[in-house]
């Protein structure tokens, strides 16, 4: 088994963009720091509902133009808030700007039970399918992402929720074939997509013995359809404490007991100085030291 790999998720609301800037920039000097990751929401989850919030993608953009290391992300990007190709064409550009650095994190969209996250699709006039339609699109949108930045010739895809015409994608991703791709959930219905479409699939962490069951879920579908269940990488999301850094590091011991080797470490605000060199001290290295 390969040695784990360990990011940092800066979660770009009630902060101001220097903040997110100081601390990528931190965790782009630390070399236990493989990673860093924002989200994809379009107003806030937590805290003041009116508070600041920065748009992912843009945002991770210039991220991308300001460090030089850490592979980067959105974990994960919400396939209800940009059509596939579009998403295709901006993350392409992405990939660019950071010389071959993207993980394309994409999902089926936020949970409707999340009052916060529903609000979000009335808010920017967005469609709010249902969740089979969202799972539905999710697949398709892989599909199309993926020819897009691998043919050659330009192609039409009349599928049941995306339809193009004459598609094509020039310039390609620096990534070839193209840039992995890690698809997070955790229902049924979305791990069956993953089998088919990720190279990495991330759920949130909390419950380990559900992580556990959903993980083996996927190992069945992955054999259903032929594909080796190891071929895909399990990815792990932890919140972590500036106070109890002691339970993160539990966490990562368990999920590594259960085959999880991607872990991506979320950073509450405010982020103190040297905030990145803390988590590899205190968590990261630490973690090590104790296993």
């Amino acid at each position: 088994m390969s040695d784990p790999r360990f990011g940092i998720m800066t979660a770009p609301m009630q902060v101001d963009y220097q903040d997110i800037l100081r601390v990528w920039r931190e965790a782009d000097e630390v070399a236990e720091i493989e990673h860093a990751w924002l989200f994809d929401h379009l107003m806030p989850i937590g805290g003041d509902p009116d508070g600041p919030i920065y748009e992912g993608w843009t945002l991770l953009s210039a991220l991308a133009a300001q460090t030089r290391r850490l592979r980067l992300g959105l974990l994960v990007t919400s396939n209800r808030f940009r059509p596939p190709a579009m998403l295709a064409k901006i993350a392409t550009t992405v990939d660019i700007v950071s010389g071959g650095r993207l993980d394309l994190g994409i999902g089926a969209g936020s949970r409707p039970s999340h009052p916060l996250a529903r609000r979000e699709y009335e808010a920017h006039g967005l469609p709010y399918h249902d969740f089979a339609h969202s799972v539905g699109s999710l697949a398709e949108a892989c599909t199309i992402i993926r020819r897009l930045w691998t043919e050659e010739e330009p192609f039409d895809f009349h599928g049941t929720y995306h339809r193009l015409d004459t598609a094509f994608g020039n310039p390609k991703p620096v990534q070839r074939p193209h840039p992995p791709i890690l698809i997070g959930g955790r229902s049924s219905a979305t791990l069956r997509v993953v089998a088919e479409h990720a190279d990495v699939w991330n759920i949130p962490g909390g419950d380990i013995d559900d992580v556990v069951r959903r993980s083996a879920l996927l190992d069945r579908y992955c054999a259903e359809i032929g594909r080796d269940p190891a071929s895909v990488t399990r990815s792990i999301h932890l919140p972590v404490s500036h106070d109890r850094p002691g339970d993160t590091r539990d966490a990562i011991a368990q999920a590594l007991d259960a085959g999880f080797q991607h872990f991506v470490l979320s950073v509450p605000p405010p982020y103190p100085p040297g905030v990145a060199r803390w988590l590899a001290d205190e968590v990261i290295t630490q973690r090590t030291v104790s296993v």
